[in-house]
């Protein structure tokens, strides 16, 4: 099989707003900038890409996709990305993992979860 996931990209209002609050959360960087459509750096070598692109329509609803990201200090992590502008919307568990589902500046929904 060849298929690999290269990249996600996240529909928004203000491109280079929001890949900032992503950048501080990932601690990456610009890989390419065309104004209304930025591409960060992968997380990790091997990793996908976070990519944001100027839409002209508001978000409406639930995410269908969200991405889901992992750490070893769950509630450290869900704290630091409130401060850097995030929101918590709710918690979740069961057995082996829990996660907190947040938003980043622009009402995209993500989840950070301790998987044990």
């Amino acid at each position: 099989m060849t298929l690999q996931l290269g990249m996600v990209t996240i529909d928004c209002a203000n491109p280079q707003q929001l890949a900032g609050f992503w950048i501080k959360a990932l601690g990456v960087q610009v890989d390419q900038d065309y104004g209304e459509y930025l591409i960060l750096t992968a997380a990790a070598e091997g990793g996908a890409k976070l990519a944001f692109q100027k839409v002209p329509e508001a978000r409406i609803g639930k995410n269908r996709v969200h991405v889901d990201f992992g750490t070893d200090d769950h509630a450290a992590e869900v704290r630091r990305l409130v401060g850097l502008g995030a929101t918590e919307v709710e918690e979740h568990s069961m057995p082996g993992m829990g996660w907190t589902v947040l938003t980043d500046p622009e009402g995209n929904e993500f989840c950070v979860g301790a998987y044990h």
